[in-house]
């Protein structure tokens, strides 16, 4: 009876719990932490904190290899007796990276493959998997190949095939990183009805609790090792101004030094939501310093670090007048003969020394215009010219598929002759990204938004005049974001050009210049970042951490400069 009744109240169940790797690196340590049963449990943690090992822990069968000590229960059962039978009964996991759980050809296959295993009927699979699909409402592409389907489709077919199982605990690793907003929404909506009206318990994993905070019931924070309960209140931003106006949006000072500028303290100021600028990080601190014309931005030596002054390069003021770095025009492309187009017309020109944004709805194609851009993928119809092809970087939407070394340090030096920068260039962009601590590890035991840095830091050191980026804040924590936005904002002052897909609005309402939007394959509209987000009604970013980061940082480092101005003009 003493079970039964934990039971009802405790989903999981975790007491002086500890998990290290077979290095020896702790990852937790001492955990006590308990989830109710029937809750809706977020857990949030920066970047490379924890919180994938720790939720895999729940789930026997995908459990890191390493030591464990202390208890571990779901629902009032120990690990051990979950790990005998199997949990697929009881905990659901969905993935960060949804290529890595899908194992079948087409969708429908995917949904009832894990009900196979099962041994569930044949009837009663067909009634799951069409509840499912019909609930999730992915009926018109049942049938499509798994391949074929975007990163947020990806996830949504996982998700379903996991629910397909009827879990009582569905176990969520930043299940909303590949969403456009309005799936996003449709996603929690799904999520808050598993769990309000079918009872499940859901815990999810995410950099971003201000889209769920809404529909959850508790939140925990993993720092340091140890999990901590934390208000849902301390995820609501309302100081934070993600809408601005264009007349809001200060101009650039390109005729600062670097030296000149401010130090930014995001510590002291995460928490201030004041109203910032999107060309905020030309007078906000850079990581590193500005790009010498003789001398490559990586390929500095380390007294840079220490103060050295050079004249930054500003964005062009006529940058729209300049000749296009980037065109395609009327693009059409599919992946089959037989198939449908997936780019049907579509159209776009990229100014040089710009940040050209590309957002739009799951599945419209961003992703495949950003493979035929680079020339990955070939078109049937329609023109492309880009003008930087051989100077070029791409960064796919899933980092791994950049990762062939045995450490992180290997990675990030096996461009190195080829592409000519030096060691110093090396240990400064592992600091700039966090991985200086991290040059041992194997690239695949990072976490997912770890691995997303060590993939950026890598097209960086080769120093391209043309940076595509597909998802690149992916997995990552306010703090990461701040220095992708400062490492893509510097690019641009540097005369270099940046396209990326997102679906990240907050991040591209602070770094972009200009925000295409793609629909059915063409391309609806392309306008300035501030115009773009003004006339919207559901592309719009949402106040959240990174945005409170990035506006009390500007705010700081403005005034700080203002202050110097002033002084120099006494």
């Amino acid at each position: 009876m003493e079970v039964t009744a934990r039971e009802s109240q405790e989903a999981v169940r975790l007491a002086g719990f500890g998990f290290s790797y077979p290095d020896g690196q702790p990852v937790v340590a001492d955990v006590s932490w308990c989830v109710e049963a029937g809750s809706f449990a977020l857990l949030v943690g920066d970047t490379g904190s924890g919180k994938t090992t720790l939720l895999r822990s729940l789930k026997p069968e995908i459990a890191p290899e390493g030591a464990r000590r202390g208890t571990l229960e779901l629902f009032g059962e120990p690990y051990e007796a979950w790990r005998e039978r199997g949990s697929a009964a009881c905990a659901g996991y969905v993935a960060q990276s949804p290529e890595n759980q899908i194992v079948c050809d087409t969708v429908w296959h995917e949904l009832a493959f894990g009900l196979e295993n099962l041994g569930v009927p044949p009837d009663a699979m067909r009634r799951r998997v069409a509840e499912v699909a019909h609930f999730f409402g992915i009926e018109p592409w049942v049938r499509n190949s798994t391949a074929a389907l975007s990163g947020g489709q990806k996830q949504m077919v996982n998700l379903a095939a996991v629910l397909a199982m009827q879990p009582k605990l569905l176990l969520l690793d930043e299940p909303t990183a590949q969403l456009d907003p309005v799936a996003e929404k449709s996603f929690l909506h799904a999520l808050f009805r598993i769990n309000r009206e079918l009872g499940i318990t859901v815990v999810v994993a995410t950099h971003a609790p201000e889209a769920m905070a809404a529909y959850a019931t508790a939140a925990f924070e993993l720092a340091d090792g140890r999990v901590e309960a934390v208000p849902l209140e301390r995820f609501s931003y309302a100081g934070c101004h993600p809408e601005r106006s264009a007349a809001n949006c200060p101009p650039c000072h390109p005729e600062q030094s670097a030296a000149s500028r401010p130090l930014c303290h995001p510590e002291r100021s995460a928490q201030r939501g004041v109203e910032g600028s999107r060309a905020a990080l030309a007078v906000a601190p850079s990581v590193g310093t500005a790009r010498d014309p003789s001398t490559s931005r990586l390929r500095r030596s380390a007294q840079d670090d220490k103060g050295d002054s050079r004249p930054l390069r500003g964005r062009s003021v006529h940058a729209d007048d300049a000749s296009p770095v980037l065109e395609a025009r009327d693009v059409h492309f599919r992946y089959a003969r037989d198939g449908g187009w997936v780019l049907r017309g579509a159209d776009l020109a990229v100014a040089p020394g710009t940040v050209h944004a590309v957002v739009g709805g799951n599945g419209c194609g961003k992703s495949t215009l950003l493979r035929v851009l680079a020339g990955a993928l070939k078109h049937e119809r329609g023109r492309v010219r880009n003008a930087a092809r051989n100077e070029q970087a791409l960064l796919p939407q899933d980092p791994k598929a950049l990762f062939v070394c045995d450490s992180v340090g290997e990675e990030l030096r096996e461009w190195q002759v080829r592409c000519g920068y030096d060691d110093d260039a090396v240990e400064h962009a592992a600091r700039r990204f966090g991985l200086d601590g991290l040059l041992g590890r194997h690239p695949y035991d990072l976490s997912g938004g770890q691995q997303q840095k060590l993939a950026l830091a890598k097209v960086l050191l080769t120093d391209p005049q043309l940076l595509l980026l597909d998802e690149p804040t992916k997995g990552l924590d306010a703090r990461s974001k701040l220095n992708a936005a400062d490492a893509l904002a510097a690019c641009a002052r540097e005369g270099r050009t940046v396209v990326l897909v997102t679906h990240d609005l907050a991040f591209v309402s602070r770094v972009a210049d200009r925000v295409s939007m793609l629909f059915d394959g063409e391309t609806a509209c392309t306008e300035p970042a501030c115009e773009f987000f003004e006339r919207n009604l559901f592309y719009r970013p949402q106040p959240d951490g990174f945005l409170a980061l990035w506006d009390a940082c500007a705010h700081e480092a403005i005034s700080a400069a203002a202050g110097a101005r002033t002084k120099e003009a006494r």
